[in-house]
């Protein structure tokens, strides 16, 4: 029987408001259900050019992080600054992953040993959470992050918490005058290659929550899902999406 728990959120800040302000109530009913204390928090996909340097980037992230869950009653430390990244999640309460660059975040996190020790935990009824590249990274692979391939890591491969993949920040537009290609399209390219996987398009202002098989699309907006061969498919927000399971 599944143990998990997940909280997958497309995204962090929405326009005009305050960071984290839009997923902050169902972070802290997720965290309050499973009665969690203390987030251990993974900051490497935050790459700032304003920073001195990475760990300064990583510290300024783990800053604005712990800020948002300590209104909400939560402390929350970053695997940053441990001396031994993997003892540190073998005994986490639950671990929230930061948005930010994708192939930085799955990079360090197989660099660190942590990958493999978050899905163990995770598979064993850990809470876990993640926003935009945190999302992204729960899947069986990164190939449907947005991001940019800044760094190099030693596999593509995540944590496959969830059999299929997500595209965290799902746009629909095609700007006037845009000659490339849009989202849907890239995602269909990815399709071509990876037949049997679905791709679940979540947009802003939405998110997936996780309940060992059962799945529920949660916020403000529909998901959109593809398929290899099938036309695109609507579901609004409260959607049971449980079958996602299925292969």
């Amino acid at each position: 029987m599944s143990k998990k728990k997940l909280l997958l959120i497309s995204n962090s800040t929405m326009a005009g408001k305050p960071y984290l302000e839009w997923p902050k109530q169902f972070i802290a009913d997720f965290l309050n259900k499973h009665k969690v204390k203390e987030v251990v928090f993974v900051p490497y996909a935050g790459v700032n050019l304003s920073d001195e340097s990475l760990e300064e980037s990583y510290n300024v992230y783990e800053q604005r992080v712990a800020a948002v869950y300590a209104e909400l009653g939560f402390k929350l430390k970053s695997v940053h600054r441990s001396e031994n990244p993997v003892e540190l999640m073998r005994s986490a309460e639950a671990v929230a992953v930061g948005g930010g660059n994708t192939f930085h975040l799955v990079g360090k996190m197989h660099e660190t040993g942590i990958m493999e020790v978050i899905k163990e935990r995770v598979e064993a009824g850990m809470p876990f959470m993640g926003w935009s590249a945190g999302a992204n990274v729960a899947c069986p692979t990164l190939k449907t992050t947005n991001d940019m391939p800044i760094y190099e890591p030693g596999s593509f491969g995540a944590l496959s918490l969830v059999p299929f993949q997500i595209n965290p920040h799902y746009l629909d537009a095609n700007p006037e005058g845009h000659g490339g290609e849009t989202r849907q399209q890239r995602i269909e390219e990815f399709l071509a290659v990876n037949r049997g996987t679905k791709v679940v398009g979540l947009r802003e202002a939405s998110m997936l929550l996780v309940e060992g098989k059962t799945i529920k699309l949660l916020g403000s907006r529909n998901l959109r899902l593809f398929e290899f061969g099938k036309e695109a498919v609507e579901y609004v927000s409260g959607s049971d999406m449980s079958f996602l399971f299925n292969k």
